[in-house]
């Protein structure tokens, strides 16, 4: 994968973060409003299938990704915040 790709997966991946947190504090007010917990399931499933392209392209985002049972991925590529440094 080319690393301006894998640079724009990760960008959106924090933006999907950031989206979901605000949209949990607003949940935390308006605990009944269904659009808004629609909204937050929305952005999750999002992140989810994201997550699982980078992690299956790229390598894994946290020590939780690492799903080989044969190797330790975490440590065999650079880690998500060095490509600057590549």
């Amino acid at each position: 994968m080319e690393n301006n790709q894998a640079k724009q997966m990760l960008s959106k991946l924090q933006m999907l973060d950031f989206s979901i947190y605000e949209t949990v504090l607003y949940l935390d007010a308006y605990p009944h409003d269904s659009e808004a917990l629609a909204y937050y399931h929305k952005l999750l499933d999002e992140r989810k299938v994201l997550l699982a392209e980078y992690e299956r392209t790229v390598g894994p985002v946290t020590i939780c990704g690492n799903v080989s049972e044969d190797r330790w991925d975490w440590i065999g590529r650079p880690w998500p915040w060095e490509y600057d440094a590549n």
